[in-house]
């Protein structure tokens, strides 16, 4: 091998293994991913197929496990962040789409199959299936987000990270198995849709960070079995159900408004040509 090669192996070596402090936090959100995998599958799915489950000890690892996917999804917005503030290395796009499959497609998809297996009538075929739809969903939604180029400030489709926490507070809710997998199916389907969502930067970002920081709370309560504290998980589940319902039927409306007025605008303008 030529000696010049040699030279620019060594100088190109180093810049490629050199994250920056958005790839740190990127790295963070895909550990609170494998984490929460993790206290699902000590905390209920093992305790489960022993015969030695607790419901206490259950709740606080469901709890745990759903706190680490909204860990995830902090890490994930303040990477964005930093990265457009600092800078990003060569990696972070991949590291990005790498960390956001581990946290908001394989561990509530997991959540979602544990689920279907502790169930009181186990349902485990039937979310194993409900499982790879939203693991799909978030894998073809990455994919899609790569290559597609959508207009600033939007994203095409519900972003994984808010996937992902709906899916789990429709488990939490404990809806009625059929309606928790419409509901599940729906909401993968919202993720892979031509939805326009809202890129949280600004005000909606701060929004975003504190309806986050009082999910914790709000899980921390349930955990806890503190005085009221299912109604109040039960309460902040079915807002996070809410918002992702309205937002579509929003920005839907906000089409249509804009479809109309493209119409009337092209009618007038046709209108004012005719002799």
């Amino acid at each position: 091998m030529p000696e010049g090669d040699e030279v620019d192996e060594e100088e190109e070596m180093p810049l490629s293994l050199r994250l920056s402090i958005a790839d740190t936090l990127t790295l963070g959100n895909a550990t609170c991913g494998f984490m929460a995998v993790y206290f699902t599958t000590t905390g209920i799915l093992i305790p489960h197929l022993t015969d030695s489950q607790e419901s206490g000890m259950a709740r606080n690892s469901a709890a745990t496990a759903v706190i680490l996917m909204l860990c995830a999804a902090v890490f994930d917005l303040f990477d964005g962040l930093v990265a457009r503030k600092l800078r990003s290395s060569p990696m972070g796009a991949e590291l990005d789409n790498l960390s956001d499959l581990i946290s908001f497609g394989l561990a509530p998809a997991y959540f979602v199959l544990v689920y279907g297996m502790v169930a009181r009538d186990a349902h485990e075929r039937v979310a194993a299936v409900a499982a790879i739809v939203v693991l799909l969903a978030v894998v073809l939604r990455l994919a899609r987000f790569s290559c597609v180029t959508v207009k600033d400030g939007t994203f095409q489709g519900m972003p994984s990270p808010f996937g992902a926490l709906t899916v789990v507070s429709i488990v939490l809710l404990e809806l009625p198995f059929e309606a928790t997998l419409l509901a599940v199916v729906g909401t993968a389907w919202l993720m892979v849709s031509r939805v326009e969502y809202p890129k949280p930067r600004g005000i909606l970002a701060l929004a975003m960070l504190s309806w986050i920081v009082l999910s914790m709370g709000l899980l921390t309560a349930w955990a806890f079995d503190a005085p009221g504290g299912q109604l109040l998980l039960q309460t902040g589940c079915a807002l996070q159900l809410v918002m992702g319902a309205v937002i579509p039927l929003f920005a839907t409306a906000r089409r249509m408004n804009t479809f109309r007025d493209n119409r009337r605008e092209s009618r007038e303008a046709r209108a004012a040509h005719i002799p």
